[in-house]
């Protein structure tokens, strides 16, 4: 069974930092893109990063490009979302999501499995 467990947040202050993590279990992580996406209150789940199967190929959104690292270790069945140089703007639910054999994607809609979650509060 196909299962994703974000695991990292937690309250940090404007220009902390983060480190979430995402483990997969049940099934082969190099076989999946992974993208990590988020969703405050009362707005759209938005996606902010995303990575290859091989790890060769990231992509971000604006709003997190320069100060948020996707990486990978298939080995540890496990993907990683470095956040740096936090804003209030970032406090959302952050999820993980795998998209089986395709490519990297932004779009909520191209993924196949979610994880639960992890909340991140960014205030002083």
């Amino acid at each position: 069974q196909l299962q994703l467990v974000e695991s990292g947040g937690g309250l940090v202050q404007p220009g902390g930092s983060l480190r979430l993590s995402c483990a997969a279990s049940g099934f082969t992580l190099s076989d999946y893109a992974i993208g990590w996406f988020r969703q405050a209150p009362g707005k759209e789940r938005e996606g902010i990063s995303c990575i290859s199967r091989t790890g060769v190929t990231t992509n971000y959104a604006d709003s997190v490009k320069g100060r948020f690292t996707i990486s990978r270790d298939n080995a540890k069945s496990t993907v990683y979302l470095q956040m740096n140089s936090l804003k209030p703007e970032d406090t959302a639910d952050y999820f993980c999501a795998a998209r089986w054999l395709w490519g990297c994607s932004l779009s909520s809609s191209a993924f196949d499995s979610w994880g639960q979650g992890t909340q991140v509060t960014v205030s002083s």
